[in-house]
């Protein structure tokens, strides 16, 4: 797993919903825990883009209800700046679902996600149908 180029604001905290934008079945995740977070006493946990979030799955497919999941930022609603100066926010918080090895378990993305996670996650870049 590679660095990301920007300066991350973290906009995604623990019990955030978030939008499933693959092909997995799940619509709607919960974020129960993020993955490598070292904070301090009653500091409540947060990730930015391209972070790895443990999500429970809230609605969506039956099989995958109330199931535990992997998932990775390609979305947040936070403003963001890139290394040339230019804020960037979308209008919802959305994730990808992973296995163990932080590749997609979904075969398409549906929707538009961050060029930042590319960078990170390049298996994620192939399916994607669209980068912003």
């Amino acid at each position: 797993m590679k660095s990301i180029s920007i300066k991350n604001t973290r906009g995604i905290l623990v019990g955030t919903k978030l939008k499933c934008i693959d092909n997995t079945g799940a619509k709607i995740l919960e974020v129960i825990s993020v993955r490598g977070f070292k904070g301090v006493k009653n500091q409540i946990p947060s990730i930015g883009i391209g972070g790895i979030v443990t999500c429970a799955v809230k609605s969506g497919n039956a099989k995958l209800k109330h199931e535990v999941v992997k998932a990775v930022i390609v979305r947040q609603k936070r403003p963001y700046k890139r290394p040339n100066g230019v804020c960037i926010h979308f209008e919802d918080n959305a994730a990808v679902i992973v296995d163990d090895k932080f590749e997609p378990k979904g075969k398409e993305i549906k929707s538009v996600i961050a060029k930042e996670v590319i960078e990170r996650f390049s298996s994620i870049g192939k399916i994607a149908r669209a980068v912003g």
